[in-house]
């Protein structure tokens, strides 16, 4: 079976009860890990694991936890890229599975507009996150579910 590990420091609260349905119909082990205090839902199958402050710490410990076929949630895409290598899965909160095959374009677009950023050039962030969004999740990652465990 395989385990659920949310980087719960920016998790959308649309999306908390979709992934809590899953993790208890399925009885997924789960794993949340944050700087802060972060709730899902009350669960015997959901672990809150608070880290230290600071930049990337939450990923460090998810990185550190995750085994070959687990699945991560964050919209983090160099946290997914290290998941990736591990042969874990990544979803992000608009429901983009990433993957080898996609991987490192999404990291290039990461980088190319950091520098475009540090050049003093205004760009817009992320577009707000929607219902449509979390719709998109709940897709995904119910059909990622479907494919990967076994009841």
């Amino acid at each position: 079976m395989i385990n659920i590990y949310v980087d719960g420091d920016a998790f959308p609260n649309l999306l908390k009860p979709i992934l809590f349905r899953s993790i208890e119909r399925l009885g997924l082990k789960t794993f949340v890990v944050a700087n802060k205090k972060i709730d899902i839902g009350k669960s015997n199958n959901i672990t809150y694991m608070i880290v230290e402050a600071g930049a990337d710490e939450a990923d460090h410990k998810i990185v550190e936890l995750v085994q070959d076929g687990d699945l991560v949630i964050t919209a983090d895409i160099p946290l997914a890229d290290r998941v990736i290598s591990k042969n874990a899965h990544a979803i992000d909160h608009r429901g983009e599975l990433y993957s080898v095959d996609n991987i490192k374009q999404y990291l290039a677009m990461r980088d190319l507009m950091e520098k475009i950023r540090e050049s003093g050039e205004m760009t817009r962030g992320p577009k707000a996150f929607s219902q449509k969004d979390a719709h998109e999740f709940a897709n995904q990652l119910n059909s990622f579910l479907a494919k990967y465990v076994k009841n």
